[in-house]
């Protein structure tokens, strides 16, 4: 079948046959007709198989056919767990409705929201969300949903781990009633069947693939290592393996940043991208690792999902997680589009209870390979020999600036650039550091200076004592003032009447 025969409009098949496509993917197969006539659409396959195609491809079609209700007004809202998802799902929109002549809008939180304001009060036919922040600007007054026609909720599974369960439902509360739900997850446990039950009407399911099943083509593998040996087996795994992009998934922020100081100091580069970044840096992240400035990304499980990134050849679960379908979608991230790749797991004693799970998931045992290669043993020996360390920074595509917040009032800080650092009382560095500087080159300039001469011209030919100056110095400053002795302070002092205390008085306080 070709998507000729899907019956999609004539811009969406020019846009389609632009970006190299020629024949839809399963779960679009399957979706795209039943969309197209107005079906609510409750979809589950697996990560990598095309499920943004298959919502977006018919809302756009019946878009052009439906005329809209109210000018302005937002047709289509889509839902989806992440920034950096939302951000692929509003790029993947434009790309196959450029030719429509449709608005599109993407909003999510972390970075300044005037940007998304000025958009939306342009209008907006599309609209691409984040929970937090559509609320945000509903209570704002920005976004009126009472003209949606079309609701979609995109990796429902994921959404519902991050707790956005509350969320959810309010938004769909402020979304009319008549309109077409289309509702895709990679997983189906019963609490995403429950909360379909609730938003679809009479869905008609589609599964392109058994729930929590694994590409067919990934090459999965196993090394067991203690957990101090992890960070040497994975520079080795990098400095030996041949790879076009690397994606290394780690359990904790804390753990990424840590990662990536490690292969730094083993001359590797390396990038993390997590919760804790800045919007700007984890777009900066994902861009280089898209055009191969860095080939090594590593990650928590907010990149585990919807990252429509091409030819990732190894998946490196560095820490194994502890939900099996996790790891579906984990190594999803390669072998995508009928490629092949390979995912590798370290697993130490912690993780036993874990990868038992995950075997019992994907029906079949995952085969062990031994770390036993003399280069690798050498290092685990010598872990400091014959490295080169690259610059230890923070972040290495952004400067560290004094304001971290990450709303709209720290973009505007990091946009104007770095400040002078403070300290906790608030002083500058550099401003102290330069003070200190001048302070002892005057001490050096002191010591340097020959002694001067005595003021009675005689020759002083031993040192300066410190000691006895400081406390000549001291002695003279707390000298008490000697009474004037002129002949007219005198005779002023004579003229002035004692002062006698008062009688009868009580005594003042001191206090």
């Amino acid at each position: 079948m070709s998507f000729e025969d899907l019956k999609l409009a004539a811009p969406l098949l020019k846009a389609v046959a632009e970006l190299g496509y020629t024949q839809p993917t399963p779960i679009q197969t399957k979706a795209i007709p039943h969309a197209l006539t107005g079906a609510d659409v409750l979809g589950c396959a697996q990560t990598g198989t095309g499920k943004t195609a298959a919502f977006a491809l018919p809302i756009l079609h019946r878009l052009m056919e439906i005329p809209a209700a109210a000018p302005g007004k937002i047709r289509v809202l889509v839902l989806s767990p992440t920034r950096e998802l939302a951000a692929q799902i509003d790029e993947s929109f434009r790309a196959y409705g450029r030719y429509t002549g449709l608005r599109f809008a993407v909003i999510f939180g972390g970075v300044n929201q005037n940007p998304q304001t000025d958009s939306l009060r342009k209008g907006v036919d599309v609209l691409v969300a984040t929970p937090g922040r559509l609320l945000d600007l509903i209570e704002q007054r920005f976004v009126d949903l009472s003209g949606v026609q079309f609701l979609v909720l995109d990796e429902a599974d994921r959404m519902l781990d991050m707790g956005f369960i509350l969320d959810i439902r309010r938004i769909v509360a402020l979304v009319p009633k008549a309109r077409q739900t289309l509702f895709f997850s990679a997983t189906m446990p019963p609490e995403i069947r429950r909360l379909a039950d609730t938003i679809l009407s009479r869905p008609v399911n589609v599964e392109a693939a058994p729930p929590a099943t694994t590409a067919e083509k990934v090459n999965q593998s196993l090394y067991y290592v203690g957990g101090r040996e992890k960070s040497i087996l994975l520079a080795h795994l990098l400095s030996t393996l041949k790879y076009s992009r690397v994606l290394v998934f780690v359990k904790t922020k804390h753990g990424a940043d840590r990662a990536v100081k490690q292969m730094r100091r083993w001359g590797i580069s390396a990038e993390a991208i997590h919760g804790d970044k800045t919007q700007g840096a984890r777009t900066r992240a994902l861009e280089n690792f898209k055009s191969l400035k860095t080939r090594i990304l590593i990650a928590t499980d907010i990149a585990a999902r919807g990252l429509d990134i091409d030819d990732i050849s190894h998946v490196i679960n560095y820490d194994i997680p502890h939900e099996a379908e996790t790891y579906v979608h984990r190594i999803g991230r390669t072998g995508r589009a009928g490629a092949s790749g390979e995912a590798i797991s370290f697993c130490s004693v912690e993780d036993f209870g874990s990868l038992s799970d995950i075997q019992r998931l994907v029906g079949r045992k995952i085969p062990e390979l031994k770390a036993n290669d003399p280069a690798y043993l050498e290092r685990l020996q010598h872990p400091d020999r014959g490295v080169t360390p690259l610059p230890d920074l923070d972040e290495a595509s952004e400067p560290v600036h004094a304001h971290r917040s990450r709303g709209a009032r720290g973009q505007r800080a990091r946009d104007r650039g770095p400040r002078r650092q403070r300290d906790a009382r608030g002083h500058d560095s550099r401003d102290r550091d330069s003070r200190d500087r001048d302070f002892r080159d005057r001490g050096r300039d002191r010591e340097a200076a020959p002694p001067s001469a005595p003021s009675d011209g005689g020759d002083r030919s031993e040192p300066l004592d410190r000691e006895s100056a400081y406390e000549s110095a001291s002695l003279d400053f707390f000298k008490p003032q000697r009474p004037e002795s002129s002949p007219r302070a005198r005779a002023k002092a004579k003229a002035l009447p004692p002062v006698k205390p008062a009688q009868g008085l009580p005594r003042r306080s001191q206090g």
